[in-house]
């Protein structure tokens, strides 16, 4: 099944970053009809989603393409679990929270992710979306996106024991407005498949210098959807090894990270077209660092890997490391 995932601009007033996060209040009419969770880009602040809509907004500037992502429907409300706002479909579990991130990254992040993982009760993680604010902020040498990642790194292994790397999903990470982190989870019952790419070292297997902890995540994760799967692709960047490939030049950037994306095509086993003869959905969101590169980055793009029916944003976000200029995710639905 599918859901409406919106994405729009509005108008917000910011609130000051120490405010108290207000209490969700759509998982409580649980007499409703089916929902879409909505993830509104363009916001001054973190928050959720009045009115009875489901979902949050959050303070990305949005540059261009759909208006609407859509990845799964009929949802419906299945409660609220430790301060994360939840839905349900065929099996899936999907999760959104928010965090106050006025003290250090790494123990918000760490407070998340073990309210995220107290959430989903048990499931495999498939997908999470991570939202974090000065992500390339300097404390104690590292940036903020490191600090996050030994946070998070704790709550998994505080969850899973030593060996929780086996158990990483699909992530993204990229800096947002404000002060407060969001993070947007899929989860289910059945085991995935983990993949990474060949020429990439294992995010979770990154040496020191990129901070006291490795990021936690997978650079894929598939899962067995009705007749087909499902697959995610994390952020994808110019990495290659765990090195930065061409920093400040955009153009070598997109040929990197689109050559990682067709490596991991292959890993998926769905060939290198990246699943663009029709047997997939596909959706995409597209980080660009600066506004000014949309122009460019949609010319390279539409030629060599964007199809005129796939669902596509486009959003302004600093990325996981200040040297990163553009980074890509997808999710691919089997039809």
């Amino acid at each position: 099944m599918f859901h409406a995932l919106s994405v729009g601009g509005f108008r917000d007033v910011c609130r000051p970053a120490n405010e108290r996060i207000p209490r969700m209040t759509v998982v409580e009419k649980a007499g409703r009809g089916a929902l879409s969770l909505e993830i509104e880009f363009g916001s001054a602040a973190a928050a959720y989603l009045e009115d009875s809509r489901a979902g949050l907004r959050l303070p990305l500037p949005r540059l261009g393409g759909e208006t609407t992502e859509r990845i799964f429907s009929s949802l419906r409300p299945a409660g609220e679990a430790a301060g994360f706002q939840l839905f349900s479909a065929d099996g899936w579990l999907l999760g959104c929270g928010l965090q106050p991130a006025t003290e250090a990254p790494e123990a918000a992040a760490l407070e998340l992710y073990r309210r995220l993982l107290r959430a989903t009760d048990g499931r495999w993680l498939y997908r999470v979306w991570n939202y974090v604010p000065d992500i390339n902020g300097l404390r104690d040498g590292f940036e903020n996106y490191r600090a996050f990642s030994a946070g998070r790194a704790q709550a998994f292994e505080e969850a899973f024991g030593a060996d929780y790397r086996r158990k990483l999903p699909a992530a993204s990470a990229v800096g947002c407005l404000g002060g407060t982190m969001a993070a947007i989870f899929v989860a289910g019952s059945q085991a995935p498949r983990h993949v990474e790419n060949p020429e990439q070292i294992s995010a979770y297997h990154y040496p020191p210098k990129h901070g006291p902890s490795p990021p936690s995540f997978s650079r894929s994760t598939i899962v067995a959807h009705g007749g087909g799967k499902l697959i995610f692709i994390s952020g994808t960047a110019a990495i290659k090894g765990h090195e930065t490939v061409a920093p400040g030049a955009l153009e070598a950037q997109l040929e990197c990270t689109l050559d990682n994306l067709r490596l991991m095509s292959r890993a998926a086993g769905i060939g290198e077209n990246f699943g663009a003869s029709g047997e997939f959905v596909r959706h995409f969101k597209i980080y660009l660092r600066r506004a000014g590169d949309l122009p460019a980055a949609m010319v390279r793009l539409k030629r060599s890997l964007l199809r005129p029916d796939d669902q596509v944003v486009w959003l302004q976000a600093d990325l996981c490391r200040a040297e990163l200029d553009v980074e890509i995710e997808a999710t691919l639905v089997g039809k």
